[in-house]
């Protein structure tokens, strides 16, 4: 009889430990409005956000590889689950003026099967990164979220092989 109360505790407390990702809003660089978390997702999306210059310059590390797995789904576990992917730049107050100038350069660069996955946001970041608890701006930072809209695995920094196995392994475990 032990076990129905513990049971019921360890549910509670994972259910409380749950994080939703916060309402995000931003167009892609094929000019379409996007409201994450997405109202009719797939089973996962991978969200990788850039709050500086900095956090950007890095990213860039991450975009051939996150889309040979999770896009183009080149690799040993192609297929093997459905996800949408964000790459989201933030342009806050200091850095809005080069709003308009970087989503004009990728439209008119980026790769059409890429243009659909860049997503450029011009939303308030403070309330946004404090309800990610992300506290470093100049590293970028990646969600898991499933089709709830709950965070189920975080990451953040350089790209590693090692960082898209783990979270590649999050919607295989599912």
């Amino acid at each position: 009889m032990r076990i129905i109360p513990l049971l019921i505790i360890s549910v509670l407390f994972a259910t409380a430990s749950a994080q939703s990702f916060p309402a995000l809003v931003g167009v892609t660089a094929d000019d379409n409005q996007v409201n994450l978390p997405l109202p009719t997702p797939k089973d996962w999306t991978v969200i990788g956000i850039a709050a500086s210059q900095q956090a950007a310059m890095t990213y860039e590390g991450w975009y051939e590889p996150a889309y040979q797995r999770f896009i183009a789904q080149y690799g040993l576990m192609a297929g093997a689950y459905e996800c949408d992917v964000y790459f989201v730049l933030l342009f806050e107050e200091a850095n809005k003026t080069a709003f308009e100038p970087t989503l004009k350069y990728f439209r008119e660069n980026a790769d059409p099967e890429v243009a659909g996955h860049l997503l450029f946001s011009q939303q308030e970041a403070d309330p946004l990164l404090k309800k990610l608890k992300i506290t470093d701006k100049e590293t970028p930072h990646f969600f898991i979220i499933d089709a709830k809209g709950t965070i189920v695995h975080r990451s953040n920094g350089v790209f590693t092989e090692d960082k898209l196995e783990a979270m590649e392994d999050v919607m295989l475990e599912e």
